[in-house]
C-alpha cells in the first residue's frame, strides 16, 4: 500500500508502475483534478489549496486502505492527495487500485475514493480568477 499527502504534483504513471504485479490483470486509475467551476457556482476557478491534518488524515487513510483490501482483496492500493496550492487541471487526489480482475479493481477504486472524500480531514479553499476565495465542503459522489 502506498499512502501519502504531497506538496508536489502527482505522477500517476509512478503510482501504476510501483502497484502493478504480474498477478494483477487489472489496474484502474482515479485522477481528481481542478476544474474551472463547481457544481452549483458558476465562477471560475484559477487554483484550489488544500490543507490537511497530516497526523489524523494519514492514519484514515491508511484504515481506509485496509478496509478496502479487506473487503475487495488481494489487491495493490495507492491514495495520494495534494497539499498546498493545486492549479487548474492538475490532480489534486491519485488512487490507483490494481487487482487479479476488473470489478474488484473497479470496485474497490470507487470504494477508496468515496471513503477518502468523506471521512479524510483535508480541507480544500477555491481561488477564484476574480480573487475571491471560499472554503468548500467535499460533495457525494
Amino acid at each position: 500500500m502506498t499512502i501519502g499527502l504531497s506538496a508536489a504534483p502527482l505522477d500517476a504513471a509512478a503510482l501504476v508502475r510501483a502497484l502493478r504485479a504480474d498477478a494483477h490483470g487489472a489496474v484502474v486509475t482515479f485522477l481528481g483534478t481542478t476544474r474551472e467551476t463547481s457544481p452549483g457556482d458558476p465562477r471560475p476557478v484559477a487554483a484550489l489549496e488544500y490543507e490537511a491534518y497530516e497526523a489524523m488524515a494519514l492514519g484514515e487513510m491508511e484504515a481506509i486502505a485496509h478496509e478496502t483490501s479487506e473487503r475487495f482483496g488481494p489487491l495493490a492500493l495507492g491514495m495520494l492527495h495534494r497539499t498546498g496550492r493545486v492549479e487548474l487541471g492538475e490532480p489534486s487526489v491519485l488512487v490507483v487500485v490494481a487487482a487479479p480482475h476488473r470489478g474488484a479493481a473497479f470496485d474497490a477504486c470507487r470504494y477508496a475514493i468515496d471513503a477518502l472524500k468523506a471521512r479524510v480531514p483535508i480541507w480544500k479553499r477555491e481561488i477564484y480568477r476574480d480573487g475571491e476565495t471560499a472554503w468548500i465542503a467535499n460533495t457525494p459522489s
